[in-house]
């Protein structure tokens, strides 16, 4: 993490992007406290919903426009002048404030959205360019940690000014502006530094674009239908983009309706428990957004998506049940923990994805598909609240979008998915550290052969391998009925001691395919830690494979609860060290390979 805080302007740019959206959030806030104190019901549910949607319009209006800017200029240079926009409109706003004229000030909301809509592109392709592929993961991590602390501090701070300047002295939503006037220069200030700070961004775009907007063209929706294609020609992009938007739809009908639940069900009138409630799930989010970027240390882990889905559409569905603030809270933190879960690794997988010349169309296309999925459910709230469905049975709606939500990402991303529990289980217990990562190769047949401890070393070795491994493991463990479901899902090859040349051959199969296949020469976990004796079966398996056999030297497994001989330590985290070896030659013997992994600790420590 330190690395990538080196790099020169990370630390500007966080600033800029906190900024943003501390300043956006806090008319938001505002104009939402006002709906909140003067209107009751429906109405309430109804104008809230208005308020969200007035947001997100300007990010499917300006979807072509936005994502030409954000690739036929320089990034820096869009957030520089978006920047300058939101001084003028924060300006305005704060007069409205004091003329107390609140449709004025609801309609500010939307041009605060359009400033963001043209400024956001911008700003999440600018973390490709400034920390690169290498700390994308952590890059986003960051990003959407520091949004949510400006969310967080942004409610906070604003709601308690806003009650502070309030007190009682109102009657009228006329009334409540002029009594909080102050703040809008609080606005205008922010954005003062916000602009200050991205006239001062590096300019990181490698090569000029002589791309031309066409205005009629874009009246015609000819831009439309052509970036439509862009967004939709890799199937893996358009994938997280549509998970993406049901995330932030439920996301956004929860905000919503909890409102009217708090007040309705539970008798909450203050406005700063409403809204601090609901910043818990800022506190969730900087947490989940962190271990994210942690568990996609060596690769995007897409999997911990799916753990997030399914986490979130639990915490929707016994909200409803919730009968303290407390127990909300706790909820709400929650909530955070695993929308960090979603978004870090499927923005990370978006930008990681799109070619560099067309990152701005699809950035705004995320923004696209996401705002009209956003604004459909809130359209759709709205219509249900007029017609008198109450809170609860809109959570228990939007837990079953949950539960859709959570079916599409684990049939995507089942196996990885997998592998994302393994590792987020076996982290409670272990602390891993991969030396010599860099010599598993990236394409091409590897034969993988290593000593073996302890019982989860095939999960230890997969851990940081983005490729997945295809295991040989014993015929009895492969077919029993309680394991044989998820065994084959994993690719796995049943070798018999009896009968082992089907298994061989096999392996020699997937070898030409490319894929790594692994086993344990020594057939057995290591009664004492130590290095046993190599068995020649893997000599069988065909060398005429377009690859090499890596090796590694799992340390610190002996003593675990996994190990043969165990040293029981509840209280403590293990450390396991994982050495890993250049790549040999495809005909090397058994006797060889078990010289070379016996000395992989000595090489790398010294």
């Amino acid at each position: 993490m330190r690395e990538m805080f080196k790099i020169v302007g990370v630390i500007n740019y966080l600033i800029v992007v906190f900024l943003n959206a501390f300043t956006d959030l806090g008319h938001k806030i505002i104009i939402q406290n006002t709906i909140f104190k003067v209107y009751d019901g429906e109405l309430q549910i109804i104008l809230t919903a208005i308020v969200n949607a007035l947001i997100l319009l300007p990010f499917i209006l300006l979807f072509s426009p936005s994502g030409f800017l954000a690739d036929r200029f320089a990034k820096s240079a869009i957030m520089k002048y978006s920047s300058a926009l939101a001084v003028v409109v924060t300006l305005l706003i704060t007069y409205f404030y004091y003329q107390g004229w609140f449709y004025s000030a609801f309609f500010m909301t939307f041009m605060l959205a359009l400033q963001s809509a043209i400024y956001s592109p911008a700003k999440y392709g600018y973390i490709k360019e400034l920390v690169g592929l290498k700390f994308i993961s952590l890059g986003n991590g960051a990003v959407q940690a520091v949004t949510t602390i400006a969310i967080l501090s942004g409610i906070i701070f604003y709601t308690v000014l806003f009650e502070i300047s309030l007190a009682d002295n109102f009657q009228t939503k006329e009334d409540v502006l002029k009594a909080i006037a102050p703040l809008g220069w609080l606005l205008v200030l922010g954005s003062l530094i916000e602009w200050f700070l991205a006239s001062n961004l590096p300019n990181m775009m490698v090569e000029a674009s002589q791309k031309k907007f066409n205005f009629k063209r874009y009246i015609r929706a000819e831009y439309l239908q052509k970036n439509i294609k862009t967004i939709k020609r890799n199937k893996e992009i358009f994938d997280a983009i549509l998970a993406l938007s049901l995330f932030w739809s439920i996301s956004q009908v929860v905000l919503a309706i909890f409102g009217e639940f708090a007040k309705g069900e539970l008798g909450i009138t203050n406005a700063i428990y409403v809204q601090g409630a609901m910043a818990m799930a800022g506190f969730g989010i900087i947490a989940g957004s962190f271990l994210a970027a942690a568990f996609s240390k060596y690769y995007v882990n897409s999997g911990v998506a799916t753990i997030g889905a399914l986490g979130v559409t639990i915490i929707v569905f016994v909200i409803p049940s919730c009968e303290s603030i407390l127990s909300l809270v706790l909820l709400f933190a929650l909530f955070g923990i695993f929308s960090g879960f979603i978004m870090v690794p499927l923005n990370s997988l978006i930008q990681l994805k799109a070619p560099r010349v067309h990152l701005g169309i699809i950035l705004a296309g995320n923004n696209f598909v996401q705002n009209i999925f956003m604004v459909s459910f809130l359209l759709l709230t709205t219509l249900f609240a007029f017609f008198g469905t109450s809170a609860i049975s809109l959570f228990y709606l939007m837990s079953l979008v949950g539960a859709y939500l959570s079916f599409i990402l684990l049939r995507r991303y089942f196996v990885i998915s997998f592998w994302a529990l393994v590792e987020m289980l076996l982290k409670i217990r272990y602390r891993f550290r991969y030396e010599g990562l860099e010599n598993i190769p990236k394409s091409g047949g590897v034969l993988l052969l290593g000593n073996h401890v302890s019982w989860i070393d095939w999960a230890i070795i997969q851990i940081p391998i983005e490729r997945r491994i295809n295991f040989m493991i014993d015929k009895d463990i492969y077919n029993n009925r309680f394991f044989n479901i998820v065994l084959r899902k994993g690719s796995l090859i049943p070798i018999s001691k009896k009968a082992s040349n089907g298994a061989f051959k096999e392996a020699s199969k997937r070898l030409k395919n490319g894929k790594i296949v692994a086993l344990f020469p020594e057939g057995r976990i290591s009664p004492d830690g130590e290095l046993g004796e190599f068995y020649k079966g893997y000599e069988f398996i065909s060398s005429d494979y377009d690859g090499s056999i890596c090796t590694f030297f799992i340390d610190g497994m002996q003593g675990s609860i996994f190990s043969k001989k165990r040293e029981f330590k509840f209280f403590t985290k293990r450390d396991v060290v994982v050495y890993l070896g250049k790549p040999v030659c495809r005909d090397t013997k058994s006797q060889e390979v078990r010289d070379i992994i016996k000395n992989l600790k000595d090489e790398h420590e010294t």
